[in-house]
């Protein structure tokens, strides 16, 4: 029996909840006067628990507001949680004078001067101008109107008449939109759902305050308020807008890519989006974009907020709690989901951004690459050692050593010289290969010699200086050439170059690396010009004070815009052609994997966490950061298992197996120059220990496949933070070491060097060891497990069926093996489960109706499989074994489609029931007495 040790646990208690008052009869909510929404705004930071200062600012607003108070006054009044940053700029050391001249207040605190964080001590007062709502009319899905500003910002070229657009969309999705209302400006190309309806019942409401300008979001059902943006001063500038909202909670996640605890502080952190090449580390913008954001309201509710913009911004936090949002172009265009829980959130957002695709069956088996093999031989030693030891593997991949000179579409004739003869020994024996494409094209090489340069230059489709003239950067090969992946016609040029390349070495997947784009020069060879896109009037805090650090210039000319506007959308416009070309090329479902990621990208690729470090740390900062992925609609993500950087050690690589055999995506990867990590490079307790958990993955497999479906089908997230399970513990909303395998499977992976147990928390219900059964009944508790340096600890929720499969050495041994199923029952006898079964290859099978979906059930002591939907591939499969967990009864007989059958029962309630041969395309049931 797993023996537990259960902890004491401070219970935060979630406070009082206060359900506003309805609308005043006959008055439009939107000529709602300011005062109103003073005090509306105060109620809600009462309930919150802020200081007594912020009651009596909010009492004064309500009685009168600033009238005859001096500016001192005004602004002492606002709480300091309240005080939204008026001089955000961080080149400057904001003095009273530069302050006033915003026409802000200032007021000095305990802090040093031209400090970035903490209060702010320049803040807009309560009377500073703003947008007024000058005309709301009706329309067919919601509404529009004009907002006008009578005094100038202080950023250069303000926009003086705004269109507001809403759309009701559906129940649970708002569509706010506010744009310049004379002249166009950049928005993102992204295919999004256009309503044909306005929403019929919506679950949210909105109202208007007229001046200043502000709007309200409530959530129907509890009359929380999810918006509010009347607390700060709507700024719509041609390279500055700015817009802010009080939050009703702390519970902020998302707002990627950074790395940083799962749940954010609150605490005046200021998030960057601006995609950047750089080893992860805490405060900076790293690879990619995703201005989205979930939030869990008192009760256990949920919303999600999505800005869809792809310019430079940054997002401020604070105390209040409030949010900033900040961007140097575009528009503003908000999407909100109402979900009303976290899960629904998340579909209803990837309604918009677009589902991921269905990976193929080998990408979720293990892949193992490093930088620094050398050579192809070498290589290939590493494959026949790790089928030396049958430990699992599914893909071998190569960094940029295997090209000539690092110039992509070739392989170094003397080094990597056997390279197709090892693909086509991998493919001989069920395997895969994944080569790294960066795009940075070489440039120096003399005309006539490098196709993809010369035919590139050709054909126009590099990004070009403000000139004219091909933008030329340097990356590892030296000087090169930037494909504009925005332009159509650089699809046919990347898809032949890939088609000429898969001709001599057979790829089966690719690997798109430095793809923000990375650029060893800032900017280019020439540098950049000295216009306002490569210097804004204000620049966010992106890590190297300019757009242009390590990146090209942000006035670089693209197809469709200018970089300025691109940046962010590089990697995505990269990863949707080369997921196209291997379509063409291979006829078979695309695997892709990219560093830099927007909005949208898991239609496309997955993503891994970039260059991390063999570090404890970076171990634990990978599962914030697999989850947050998995908001962002990439459920296809993983960190390098065992660091990129730095010397790894056997404990720490052990450890590390155990916790990425549970990512998504699988890849144990590291750098040249430090010693091998893959798991025949130990000793044997490590390796065996490592080849366990693998074959526990591959195991496993078919049940990780099934949420990749769901995920593929309707937005469903693969690896899950157990608050989206048990929205009402609020204890879960801030653990982010641990997670869940959809619904059920529990991950508590050892995150500490030098430990034989951990400490993991179970909220309430009936947790069953994975392995053995065992169970413990939970009242919502932390308990600490033994964990010795060969186990991970896995745990089934109550309720659940998983299909399991015996293991194999590669996903193609597997898919042909037996299942077995496991059920976990509830504490009224009843589970559920289910399994999607393709071919694991081929385009569109669920579209196509070439699959099979089976739906498993207990109930009444009785285990049933129903065939929903059968194609061919489930009759080359068969059920062996079936164990039930929690028959708190030994049974006396067992029968099988009404016929007996033998049976064991164990003391920890474990009923196995083997050797039945059932064919999987058939349905069975099977019932204990």
């Amino acid at each position: 029996m797993k023996s537990y040790q259960k902890l004491a646990t401070d219970i935060p208690q979630p406070t009082e909840s206060y359900a506003e008052e309805e609308s005043i009869d006959g008055k439009p909510p939107y000529l709602w006067k300011l005062s109103t929404w003073w005090l509306g705004v105060g109620l809600l930071l009462m309930v919150a628990g802020l200081l007594s200062g912020v009651t009596m600012w909010v009492l004064r607003q309500a009685s009168g507001g600033h009238c005859g108070q001096t500016p001192l006054e005004k602004c002492s009044v606002v709480p300091e949680p309240l005080r939204f940053d008026c001089y955000p700029e961080r080149n400057v050391v904001v003095t009273k004078e530069l302050c006033e001249s915003r026409g802000c207040c200032f007021i000095e605190r305990d802090q040093p001067l031209g400090s970035r964080s903490g209060v702010p001590w320049c803040f807009y007062p309560p009377d500073f101008p703003s947008y007024t709502l000058e005309s709301l009319n009706q329309t067919e899905l919601g509404m529009v109107g004009l907002l006008r500003r009578k005094v100038k910002a202080y950023y250069p070229r303000d926009i003086e008449r705004l269109k507001l657009s809403v759309e009701f969309e559906t129940d649970t999705r708002l569509h706010i939109k506010i744009t310049d209302s004379t002249s166009p400006r950049f928005e993102v190309p992204l295919e999004v759902p256009q309503a044909m309806k306005r929403a019929e019942n919506p679950i949210y409401s909105l109202e208007f305050s007229k001046e200043p300008f502000g709007l309200l979001l409530r959530r129907r059902a509890s009359g929380t308020v999810l918006l509010n943006t009347t607390v700060a001063p709507l700024i719509f500038a041609d390279q500055f807008l700015q817009i802010s909202t009080v939050l009703p909670s702390k519970f902020l996640y998302g707002l990627g890519e950074h790395r940083s605890s799962f749940l954010h502080s609150l605490n005046w952190t200021t998030l960057t989006l601006w995609a950047r090449d750089v080893p992860p580390m805490e405060s900076y913008n790293l690879y990619g974009a995703h201005p989205f954001y979930l939030l869990m309201e008192e009760g256990g509710a949920a919303h999600g907020v999505f800005l869809l913009n792809s310019n430079a911004m940054e997002v401020a936090l604070q105390p209040a709690p409030a949010l900033t949002w900040r961007t140097i172009g575009g528009v503003l265009d908000f999407y909100i989901f109402l979900g009303p829980d976290p899960n629904m959130v998340i579909q209803q957002y990837q309604q918009v951004i677009g589902f991921p695709a269905m990976p193929p069956f080998w990408g979720l088996g293990f892949h193992l690459c490093r930088w620094g093999y050398g050579t192809s031989n070498e290589t290939w030693q590493i494959v026949k050692a790790m089928r030396n030891y049958q430990i699992p593997q599914d893909a071998q991949w190569n960094d940029i050593d295997y090209m000539e000179g690092y110039r992509d579409f070739t392989f170094d004739p003397m080094k990597f010289d056997t390279l197709p003869q090892l693909v086509e020994d991998l493919h001989k024996h069920g395997q895969y290969y994944v080569i790294i494409l960066d795009p940075g094209i070489s440039s120096t090489n003399p005309p006539g010699s490098y196709w993809p340069y010369d035919e590139g230059l050709r054909r126009g489709i590099f990004i070009n200086t403000t000139q004219g003239q091909t933008l030329i950067g340097q990356v590892w090969p030296g000087f090169t050439a930037f494909p504009d992946f925005s332009n159509p016609d650089t699809y046919q040029w990347w898809l032949e170059n890939l088609n000429r390349f898969h001709a001599r070495v057979p790829f089966d997947g690719l690997w798109i690396d430095m793809n923000e784009p990375s650029d060893f020069k800032d900017g280019s060879v020439d540098g950049c010009s000295p216009g306002k896109l490569d210097n804004p009037p204000y620049m966010p805090a992106v890590l190297g004070n300019s757009l242009s650090a390590k990146t090209v210039c942000a006035s670089a000319k693209q197809s469709a815009s200018v970089h300025y506007n691109l940046h962010n959308l590089y990697g995505l416009m990269e990863a949707k052609a080369t997921a196209s070309a291997l379509i063409q090329i291979r006829g078979k479902r695309p695997l892709v994997i990219s560093r830099s990621t927007f909005p949208s990208q898991g239609r496309y690729s997955g993503h891994w966490l970039g260059d991390n470090r063999s570090k404890w740390k970076d171990m634990y900062w990978s599962v914030p950061g697999v989850l947050s992925f998995n908001l962002f609609g990439i459920p296809l993500v993983g960190a390098d298992i065992c660091g990129f950087s730095g010397t790894t050690s056997e404990e720490l690589c052990t450890r590390w197996m155990q916790l990425g055999a549970f990512y998504p995506f699988a890849r144990n990867h590291n750098t040249e120059n430090e010693k091998a990590q893959d798991p025949v490079a130990f000793g044997s307790v490590a390796r065996t220990a490592m080849k366990e958990v693998l074959l526990t993955r591959y195991a496993l497999l078919p049940f990780l496949y099934t949420l990749f479906h769901r995920a593929h089908l309707q937005g469903h997230t693969v690896a899950r933070p157990l608050f989206f399970e048990f929205p009402q513990d609020v204890i879960t909303y801030s653990v982010d070491k641990q997670f869940l395998w959809g619904r059920s499977l529990l991950v508590t992976p050892v995150l500490e060097p030098g430990v034989d147990s951990v400490i993991g928390y179970f909220p309430r219900g009936v947790w069953y060891d994975y392995y053995t059964g065992s169970s413990v009944n939970s009242s919502g508790e932390s308990l600490k497990m033994a964990a010795p340096l060969d186990h991970i600890n896995l745990h089934i929720w109550e309720g659940a069926i998983l299909p399991t499969q015996k293991p194999g050495s590669t996903t193609w041994v597997s898919s042909g093996n037996s299942l077995h199923l496991i059920a976990a029952l509830s504490q009224n006898a009843s589970a559920w489960g289910d399994l999607f079964w393709d071919d694991g290859e081929s385009l569109d099978t669920f579209e196509r109706g070439d699959y099979s979906y089976l739906v498993f059930n207990v109930t009444q002591n009785i285990f049933t499989s129903t065939v929903l939907h059968a194609n061919v591939e489930a009759t080359y499969i068969t059920v062996d074994v079936l164990s039930v967990y929690g028959v708190r009864d030994e049974p006396s007989r067992v029968t099988v489609n009404g016929k007996e059958n033998p049976f064991s029962y164990l003391e920890n309630q474990v009923l196995t029931v083997s050797d039945l041969n059932l064919n999987l395309s058939q349905g069975f049931s099977i019932r204990w007495l």
